[in-house]
């Protein structure tokens, strides 16, 4: 979490490029990032060069000794107009060069080049420049936990800019479906369309959380920063493979891809493979054989909704599954065709795939249950996306076996996620009481506002205490065979019983005297009354 004051120096950074003439969002973050790089290099340089004075091992250099000038240490004390021209010709050609990491088995290639070819500086002016090179200087990149809800808070301008808010999940979101999923150290996970790279940070933060015990981080003052120190890491096995093998992202937007390098970067994935690729297209498999089909262990998407694909373009296992061009209903069948048997998958799709009447929507639930194991539906509420999107949406999780599976369906209905469904989206409740795992324990009060923690501890015992919940319950689950019955609806609705007011029916025999009782007295008040006006 960073505090208000990071907050601060990230919006005034967001404001000046804004003044400057820099109004899209997606090229102020770039930039930003860039610059955010240029320093790491720098620091990542440093700490090796100190590393090889103690240990006398030499070490790959970043730099070598006639590009020093392109250090961020150096060319920031540069006055404004060589700093611009130094920048732009010298220091952003050279991100072209950085072509390799250094790994525990050796020098490995990395796909940082593919997407940093083109890349260039856009600041306009020297002063915009100093600035916005000053702010970063002040920013704590080398805090690792910082360094990535820095980055995080800075995607999220994304969301109240308005604009490209499609390429964002809400972070708490996805945190919750890599949570059900539970991703391990040693398994492969991949993306379809990855944006700007949520799911799979979302990944390396839960396996930190989770395989990381906190008596084993030892935090150290090194020359005036703070290191982390993982003595004992229960990650250390797999650490090679985590940072250079394990996370995959596939994107046809250059910037995306970007911005989705950078992000995994900061979040210590050192060699992120990601590629640029519409993973519906034909040539995916072609590009790429060996990670087309039978690949991953664990596949978290939201893939774009209501598009629709020249049927010429689209693969044609695809088709062969469910023919349509419909793209909400064709990503799902590429995660089944990309999951490897056993597999696990988090989807974010629109409500229309739930109960969707078409041929290719009933074939594609019906692959899922019965080809499959189709494991939950968890519906979310419509102002999960807002500002940007008010669409109904619902989590599909399930299982690839090829073989059947699915038992009973576990559905959930979400009815708030933490914050407000307006077009806001602010916070109902303290930091510490936000997200899937919160440090302190809801009240049932505050449960009604955050619905998410609630949603992991039923979770786990779908296949015990869930299986008795009644259809009033705001969980419970539903056989195999009464989803077959309705067509293979999904649709929460169609399962779901509402609570009935209680209603006190009294005997028959009881009201008819009472009523024969009411005539009684209406007689004689009658009569009363025929008294009086005599």
């Amino acid at each position: 979490m960073i505090t208000g004051e990071l907050k601060t120096r990230i919006d005034q950074l967001w404001t000046a490029f804004w003044t400057g003439g820099i109004t899209n969002p997606l090229t102020v973050i770039e930039q930003i990032s860039f610059l955010m790089f240029s320093r790491l290099l720098d620091i990542t340089e440093s700490r090796n060069e100190k590393r090889s004075v103690r240990t006398g091992k030499a070490f790959r250099r970043i730099f070598s000794d006639d590009q020093q000038h392109l250090r961020w240490s150096r060319f920031r004390q540069l006055g404004g107009e060589e700093m611009l021209k130094v920048v732009r010709d010298e220091v952003f050609p050279h991100f072209k060069n950085i072509a390799e990491v250094e790994t525990p088995s050796g020098k490995q290639a990395t796909t940082f080049r593919e997407y940093f070819k083109d890349a260039q500086l856009y600041i306009p002016k020297a002063s915009l420049l100093v600035q916005a090179v000053n702010m970063v200087e002040s920013l704590p990149l080398t805090e690792g936990d910082v360094k990535g809800d820095l980055y995080e808070y800075l995607l999220s301008k994304l969301t109240t800019a308005g604009i490209n808010g499609q390429f964002r999940t809400p972070r708490h979101v996805i945190a919750l479906m890599v949570a059900m999923v539970d991703p391990q150290p040693a398994e492969l996970v991949a993306d379809p369309a990855c944006g700007t790279g949520g799911f799979l940070v979302g990944t390396m933060e839960y396996l930190l959380r989770t395989n990381t015990s906190p008596a084993m981080v030892e935090e150290r003052l090194v020359n005036g920063q703070t290191e982390r120190i993982y003595a004992g890491d229960l990650l250390e096995p797999f650490r090679e493979h985590i940072r250079s093998r394990m996370f995959h992202g596939f994107d046809f937007d250059v910037t995306m891809l970007r911005i989705a390098t950078m992000n995994l970067i900061l979040h210590g994935v050192d060699n992120p493979d990601i590629h640029y690729q519409d993973t519906l297209s034909g040539s995916f498999s072609d590009r790429f054989p060996t990670l087309a089909e039978n690949a991953f262990d664990v596949v978290l998407a939201n893939p774009p909704f209501k598009g629709s694909l020249d049927e010429e373009d689209i693969h044609p296992s695809l088709l062969r599954a469910v023919k349509t061009k419909k793209t909400e209903i064709l990503f799902v069948a590429l995660i089944l065709r990309l999951l490897r048997r056993g597999g696990r998958a988090a989807v974010i799709v629109p409500d229309g795939v739930l109960f969707g009447s078409t041929k290719a929507h009933r074939e594609l639930r019906r692959i899922l249950v019965e080809g499959h194991q189709l494991e939950a539906v968890v519906s979310l509420p419509a102002g999960v996306f807002k500002p940007y999107a008010g669409v109904s949406t619902a989590i599909l999780v399930f299982v690839k076996t090829d073989a059947g599976g699915t038992d009973f369906v576990w559905f959930y209905d979400v009815e708030a996620d933490g914050r407000s469904l307006d077009d806001k989206r602010t916070p109902l409740l303290s930091e510490d009481k936000l997200g899937p795992a919160p440090v302190a324990r809801l009240t049932a009060a505050e449960h009604e506002k955050n619905n998410l923690p609630d949603i992991l501890a039923r979770w786990r015992q779908r296949n015990d205490a869930e299986r008795d919940q009644p259809r009033t319950a705001q969980s419970f689950c539903v056989s195999k065979a009464e989803i077959a019955a309705q067509g293979y609806d999904l649709s929460l609705n169609r399962y779901k019983q509402l609570l009935q007011e209680a209603v006190e029916h009294r005997p028959p025999k009881e009201i008819i005297g009472a009523l024969a009782k009411l005539e009684e007295e209406i007689q004689r008040g009658m009569k009363e009354l025929e008294a009086m006006l005599g």
